[in-house]
C-alpha cells in the first residue's frame, strides 16, 4: 500500500517547496502539513488541494486516485489575486470555506484576548 503523506512530502520537497508555502497557500498551518505528511492514507480532496497550490499533477503517483484531467481542469480553475483563492474548485469548495471560517475565528479569539489583556 503506498503512504500518501510520503508521496506528497518527497514532491513538495523535490520541487522546492516551502512547508510554510504549502500551508500558507492552502490555508492551513505548518503542523497541518507534517500531519498530512506522515498518514498513511489521506483523503483525495487535500492530495487534489496540495496538488492544486503547487501545481503538480499527482495523478502521476497516484493513478488510483486521480486522471490528469482532473488536474487540468484543476488548474484551468484555479485563479489566485495575491495569496487568496478567488475560485476554488468543487472538489476544494469545502475546504476553502471551512478554512476560511476557522481563520477568521483565530483573527477573531486574538483580537478579543488583545482587548482584554489591555482593559485588565
Amino acid at each position: 500500500m503506498q503512504h500518501h503523506g510520503q508521496i506528497i512530502e518527497k514532491v513538495v520537497r523535490r520541487n522546492g517547496h516551502s512547508i510554510s508555502d504549502v500551508a500558507r497557500l492552502t490555508n492551513v498551518n505548518r503542523r497541518s502539513v507534517y500531519n498530512w505528511f506522515n498518514q498513511q492514507q489521506l483523503k483525495p480532496e487535500i492530495i487534489f488541494r496540495i496538488g492544486c497550490v503547487i501545481n503538480h499533477d499527482f495523478s502521476v503517483e497516484l493513478p488510483q486516485l486521480f486522471t490528469s484531467e482532473d488536474f487540468e481542469r484543476g488548474f484551468k480553475k484555479r485563479s489566485f489575486l495575491g495569496n487568496e483563492l478567488t475560485e476554488p474548485d468543487d472538489l476544494y469548495n469545502k475546504y476553502y470555506w471551512k478554512d476560511k471560517y476557522i481563520d477568521l475565528l483565530e483573527r477573531y479569539n486574538t483580537l478579543l484576548s488583545n482587548k482584554v489583556s489591555v482593559a485588565i
